[in-house]
């Protein structure tokens, strides 16, 4: 249970510092991104005529899609942030190189 609460913790570190480096402000694409909530009676109909065994074996199952849903996400996260980096790299290059010729030129 403490690792899957470190993964959640450690996701939202990592959403909080790339949503701060890019000032993203807007999640529009959240269902795309994801996926649409789960509605209450569709949960209800999954535990209908179980047992607790029944219900424990299900609670074992959604967790683990959870985790393997967790995993994706941070590899999600981790591959746009060093998307970002590389940007912010060519850009710093781009303004270097610009400089430079301003220097040059005049």
């Amino acid at each position: 249970m403490n690792r899957r609460r470190d993964m959640v913790t450690n996701l939202r570190t990592k959403v909080n510092q790339m949503a701060s480096t890019l000032n993203m402000s807007n999640f529009a694409n959240r269902d795309s991104l994801l996926g649409p909530d789960i509605k209450p009676a569709d949960a209800m109909s999954r535990t209908t005529g179980l047992d607790n065994q029944g219900l424990v074996g299900l609670q074992r199952q959604i967790m683990r899609e959870q985790d393997e849903g967790l995993e994706k996400l941070e590899e999600t996260v981790v591959s746009t942030k060093h998307i970002a980096l590389a940007v912010n790299e060519e850009l710093d290059l781009h303004t270097r190189l610009i400089v430079w010729i301003l220097i040059i030129v005049f």
